[in-house]
């Protein structure tokens, strides 16, 4: 195998993780109503098969991404994948809710070690050919809504024909293929002497995680409960302590000072507020299918293909153009401004609207806002580090758009109730809820269109003939 074509099948692996990352979110959802009634779940907690995922998937990115810099990413990459491995064999063997969960937040630490590691890989395989470079951000990011659609087709089929085990044990296989396949892939290196800063590690990790869990909690507990304050404040406290200790350390888990490269932190604010503005767009148009249309889970999925097709070809085929032609930021500011335009059409939903006219067109403009911004923002935080700080900066992205979706997806969920959407089987009430929630992320991608506009510095674009950096700027 050439080093070349060895290099785009390591690629190909590397996506082949984002997909699984995001798979492993959505495919769970269409067998919940089995595993709820086989494990005992009662209905307030059977949201944390999902949750206990997403609350140890953000809180230990960072940590990953530190862990992948100090130990090499080809090692933290495969570690991810034996404990996702582990993770996935115990939730499908699981016999009570408490493995049930602990296996899900086993799953997640896996998560949280592969994706940065597997950006810091894709940067030392592509990161000193630009025009590569950005061909490679755009399949990785492509991977992402194809993982998103093919969890909930799977689930679909998987719940019906198989048995719900199977969601879990599907990720078995993979993972084999992909801990054969990583030393014969991926380059190794990048591994360098440094200290682990425990305390660090472990408060950052406490208050992400403790951030991440009343965010996801809030929508069912209330947002104006004192348990929902008592958990926000603990992670107030707790990533207050974080950067204390990063001040005073000479190797800390996160070098503060890293902001100051250009343009990271503006990317990765434009990053947290598209996962803010899309995750919930995505979640309330499934519910909107379901039930007010009346679609089973099986054609909802179907009906997210266009958006889902749409997107992968912006991103593979549009975004890299259009990032060679005009560069980084008015691509990042035109993509939020056309997400924006998307979740303003989708409002408009009716009662008793139908697909070709209520859904199609709306999200299709609202996917190709996404396939533009997303590529840009994600290329630019990750080079505005330094080589060596490849995994943190990773991390620190990944934990972004993360961090972005919880807090997106709880405050629109808290939204959508109040305006009718937890009123069940009154359609025009449904309708109104999930209108709102489109009108809030509408408006969560407009804010991110202006902070972006305002904050990313420009940089001249490169004629399409020549390589086109994916610059900070």
């Amino acid at each position: 195998m050439s080093s070349g074509s060895k290099r785009w099948w390591a690629l190909g692996l590397i996506a082949l993780a984002q997909f699984m990352v995001i798979m492993d979110t959505s495919i769970i959802g269409v067998a919940l109503p089995r595993i709820r009634t086989d494990l005992g779940f009662s209905p307030q907690n059977l949201s944390w098969v999902f949750n206990a995922y997403v609350v140890a998937f953000g809180g230990l990115l960072l940590l990953g991404g530190r862990l992948s810099d100090l130990f090499g990413a080809r090692r933290m990459f495969a570690t991810g994948w034996a404990v996702l491995l582990v993770g996935s064999a115990a939730a499908g063997l699981a016999d009570s809710v408490a493995v049930e969960l602990a296996a899900r937040a086993v799953q997640g630490a896996g998560a949280a070690l592969i994706a940065p590691s597997a950006l810091t890989l894709l940067m030392m395989l592509f990161g000193a050919q630009p025009r590569e470079l950005t061909k490679a951000l755009a399949l990785y990011g492509a991977a992402a809504p194809a993982g998103g659609t093919a969890g909930v087709f799977l689930g679909g089929v998987i719940t019906e024909y198989l048995s719900w085990p199977w969601v879990f044990y599907i990720n078995i296989p993979i993972a084999v293929l992909a801990l054969a396949a990583t030393p014969a892939l991926m380059p190794a290196g990048g591994a360098r002497r440094g200290s682990l800063d425990v305390l660090g590690a472990l408060t950052v990790t406490v208050g992400l995680g403790a951030a991440v869990y009343g965010i996801v909690r809030a929508p069912e507990v209330g947002w104006a409960s004192g348990q929902t304050w008592l958990v926000l404040a603990g992670a107030v406290v707790a990533l207050a302590g974080f950067v204390a200790v990063q001040a005073a350390r000479r190797e800390p888990l996160m070098r503060l000072s890293i902001f100051r490269a250009p343009n990271l932190a503006a990317a990765n604010i434009a990053q947290l507020l598209l996962g803010a503005a899309w995750i919930p767009m995505w979640f309330f148009l499934n519910l909107y299918l379901q039930q007010v249309l009346g679609y089973s889970a099986f054609p909802s999925g179907a009906a997210l293909l266009p958006m889902t097709i749409l997107i992968m070809i912006g991103m593979i085929f549009l975004a890299p153009r259009a990032i060679a032609r005009f560069g980084p930021k008015p691509m990042v500011v035109t993509g939020l401004a056309v997400l924006a335009i998307g979740l303003g059409w989708l409002a408009l939903v009716r009662p008793h609207g139908s697909f070709v006219v209520d859904v199609l067109p709306a999200s299709l403009v609202a996917a190709l806002g996404m396939s533009l911004a997303f590529i840009p923002s994600l290329g630019t935080a990750i080079s505005s580090a330094r080589p060596e700080e490849g995994g943190l900066a990773s991390g620190i992205v990944n934990t972004s758009y993360q961090v972005g979706s919880a807090l997106g997806l709880a405050a629109m969920t808290a939204v959508a109730a109040s305006a009718g959407a937890d009123r069940l089987g009154d359609l025009p009430a449904l309708t109104e809820g999930y209108s709102a929630a489109f009108v809030g992320a509408g408006i969560i991608a407009a804010v991110g269109a202006l902070i972006a506009g305002l904050t990313l510095r420009t940089g001249k674009p490169q004629p399409a003939s020549e390589p086109e950096p994916v610059r900070a700027g």
